[in-house]
């Protein structure tokens, strides 16, 4: 690992720009209020502050805006309304019912949402009761509206300042995700490596950058800076975002027979120089990750023309010695895998040129897509959505249950005298930060919560056993707050860890000399909030991914049946729509990695709640396999070749058949029988008598030495594009028989 660049990936990611953000909004504040000696009578406004920041999510400007304004109204209003009936004890019982539904409820109209109505809750476990407000709840509530209102000022402030850094950003982690992914990918040329092991990484990692292309997407082209100015700036990032897309296909496209490759060419050096060439490649990417969430600049640091030309003189000299009739197939299957690194090469040079303030280039962008098309929909805001899900069939339904039982039961713990907590607030706080929609999610939530909570804690009581000067002592608040901020989406530990140490020296700030009590208290109820959780989580209503992936292999199929389509329409007239090529594409990839995700979730569940998990696994490897190799054979569509070897429209119409299949299936539709005969279908390929004939010219005269890293022979192609097509009929043949064993084994 380079723990440089690691290091420089962090500090310039928006995660530590938006913890840094977070900390000093309300550092700031507390020094100048600590300078008057009024920290401890207006605790209550970096409070407010930190609330509302932790409500920012990455986002279009106005979605951010709208977002903050609705969650400072909201934690007002709760804070308000628990301060005034919080001696009524049948009426906070009422109230925590209220809340705990509909703040749970809204996030049926997204993650913004969702995350408002998640910290309302905390918000109300504060208030509940009565301690932080003290006698004059008035002033108190105007003190935390004001820190609410704060924030909002700093994030105008910084938006007006700095308004395409996130965007900037967010593209820089674009990058970075699809460096790790290559360095994966470069792993399957070292020898000896497990293949199936490398494999599901790669599943997960396509996982994450789906994720990230997803908040991406949202950022780029519903940021009307973005799209409608036409500065330098803005065209750059928008095309290093399209470019970054194609990289991801160029990557998910060279997909080989690595065992084959491993087995024939394993003992030579090229795959090695392979290894190490994609590996370098993959530094490069992390390099331009790095510089657009710096804002800085940066150029090739490695000869991509020197090395590449030495893998290909490896290639060649070793084809001159051992090439021959039987192992022809071998050398092109080889051949093929170098052209596409090649192409890979080709795209992140072009990528520097963009990069490298290519004004000309930049200039020249025009999309020509409808960019609302590629934006993750969001609900909109109506009644109706809400009333919808007011169901036990809905899954926002059953988690706003459990969440206000939990609440509930946690309050009412706090309020048995002989356990001798005499507070509620760390308990819901708990109970709300880690109960999720998803059991797998709360369960390890919950481990990290209590592992985070005890190490923070022990951290904590050694830095105040051991110093005293508050100087030092503010420094590692701050420290911790904005480590805490930055870390709290990407690693939950460490987030809860370094919130423990600044929550500890927070009290110590306000109430000095209050360490063991504070310790006993946050282990406890820590403690007390992840049983509740857990048992809530288990058996109140859960939904067991199980539940999911019926629906999420029917969007899979269908997308993946849409997209073979659209890339042999292309292939057959050459006619290309983008616009329609790259929507069935980003279907694909984006149903591929829902399915995957929800089977990672799934191994998480009870074992006796992980159903038909190796046929659902079978299903999941088929489908990666099929966007693959359909990604592959995109790249010999969007080509001007002609290709009339091939018989294209049999090829359709054959592997169509047994996706078409595959859907019904799962539907439980009936489908025509004469789909059947057209999956036997016989191609009427010319490919063999081509391979035929050249191996008879490579028994009968001496071998040719052509060598051409620019051109590779019509008949390598030919033979790629039969193997993916064959590939891809026999993979969509091998996932019509799990569809089959999934129903056929319905009752495990």
């Amino acid at each position: 690992m380079n723990y440089t660049s690691e290091l420089k990936k962090f500090l310039t990611s928006q995660y530590i720009f938006a913890g840094t953000r977070i900390a000093l909004a309300i550092v700031i504040p507390s020094i100048i209020l600590a300078h008057f000696g009024l920290l401890q009578e207006y605790f209550l406004f970096p409070m407010g502050t930190s609330f509302v920041g932790l409500t920012d999510q990455p986002g279009p400007f106005v979605r951010r805006r709208n977002t903050l304004a609705f969650a400072v109204i909201s934690y007002f209003f709760v804070a308000l309304i628990a301060s005034l009936v919080k001696d009524f004890q049948i009426i906070v019982y009422l109230e925590i019912i209220l809340f705990g539904m509909f703040f749970s409820l809204i996030g049926v109209y997204g993650t913004r949402l969702a995350g408002v109505g998640s910290l309302s809750l905390v918000v109300l476990s504060i208030f509940i009761d009565g301690h932080l407000t003290g006698h004059d709840v008035i002033k108190s509530l105007i003190i935390f509206l004001g820190g609410c209102i704060w924030f909002v000022i700093v994030f105008l402030i910084v938006s007006t300042l700095q308004p395409y850094k996130l965007a900037s950003q967010m593209v820089g982690e674009n990058y970075l995700e699809l460096a790790d992914y290559l360095r994966i990918k470069a792993k399957f040329y070292r020898k000896n490596e497990n293949v199936d092991t490398l494999l599901s990484q790669l599943i997960s990692q396509q996982i994450k950058i789906k994720d990230q292309q997803e908040a991406t997407r949202e950022i780029v082209f519903k940021t009307r800076k973005i799209v409608n100015e036409s500065t330098t700036q803005s065209r750059i990032l928008m095309l290093m975002f399209l470019n970054s897309i194609d990289l991801y296909e160029k990557l998910f496209t060279s997909e080989n027979d690595y065992r084959k490759l491993n087995h024939v060419f394993g003992e030579t050096k090229i795959l090695n120089m392979m290894h190490d060439y994609l590996t370098n490649m993959a530094n490069e990417i992390t390099n331009i990750g790095i510089a657009l969430q710096g804002n800085i600049r940066t150029k090739e640091q490695f000869n991509f023309d020197k090395a590449l030309k030495e893998i290909y003189h490896e290639f060649y000299e070793h084809r001159l010695k051992q090439i021959n009739s039987d192992n022809l197939e071998d050398f092109m299957l080889l051949r093929q895998v170098l052209m596409r690194i090649t192409d890979v090469t080709d795209e992140v040079k072009t990528i520097f040129r963009v990069f490298d303030q290519d004004v000309k280039l930049a200039k020249s962008l025009s999309t020509g897509l409808d960019l609302n098309k590629f934006v993750p929909k969001e609900e909109r805001l109506n009644r109706k959505v809400l009333l919808s899900n007011i169901s036990l069939d809905s899954g926002h339904f059953r988690h706003a249950v459990r969440v206000t039982l939990a609440l509930f039961i946690g309050y009412l713990f706090s309020k048995m005298e002989f356990l001798g907590i005499g507070h509620a607030y760390w308990i819901m706080i708990t109970i709300t930060a880690i109960l999720k929609p998803a059991y797998s999610t709360t369960k390890h939530r919950n481990l990290l919560r209590l592992y985070g909570t005890i190490a923070g804690g022990v951290a904590a009581y050694i830095v105040l056993y051991y110093i005293t000067d508050h100087s030092i002592l503010l420094a590692i608040l701050l420290t911790t707050m904005t480590l805490c901020f930055s870390l709290l989406k990407s690693k939950y530990f460490w987030a809860v860890f370094f919130m423990t140490i600044y929550v500890f020296l927070s009290f110590n700030f306000l109430r000095p000399g209050n360490v063991n009590l504070i310790f006993k208290d946050r282990i406890i109820d820590t403690a007390i909030g992840g049983a509740v959780t857990f048992l809530v989580a288990y058996f109140v209503f859960p939904v067991w991914e199980h539940t999911q992936n019926l629906q999420l292999m029917k969007k899979s199929a269908k997308s993946n049946l849409e997209y073979f389509r659209v890339v042999m329409d292309l292939f057959i007239n050459k006619k290309e729509n983008d616009e329609q090529y790259r929507l069935k594409r980003k279907n694909a990839i984006i149903d591929l990695a829902n399915l995957s995700d929800n089977f990672q979730r799934m191994i998480s569940d009870p074992k006796d709640q992980q159903k038909k998990l190796e046929t659902v696994h079978q299903f999941v490897t088929t489908s990666h396999l099929l966007t693959a190799y359909t990604a592959s054979l995109s790249q010999y569509a969007k080509n001007e070749d002609q290709y009339p070897e091939i018989d294209s429209q049999s090829w359709k119409i054959k592997i169509s058949s047994e996706l078409i299949r595959s859907n019904s299936l799962l539907h439980k539709e009936e489908f025509d029988h004469d789909i059947i005969d057209q999956s036997k279908i016989e191609p009427d390929d010319h490919v063999d008598e081509l391979l035929e004939k050249r191996r008879r010219e490579l028994d009968e005269s001496e071998y040719k030495d052509h060598r051409d890293p620019t051109k590779i022979s019509h008949l390598t192609e030919l033979k790629s594009i039969q193997d993916l097509l064959e590939l891809i009929y026999d993979v969509a043949k091998d996932q019509r028989k799990v569809v089959e064993n999934y129903y056929k084994n319905k009752s495990e």
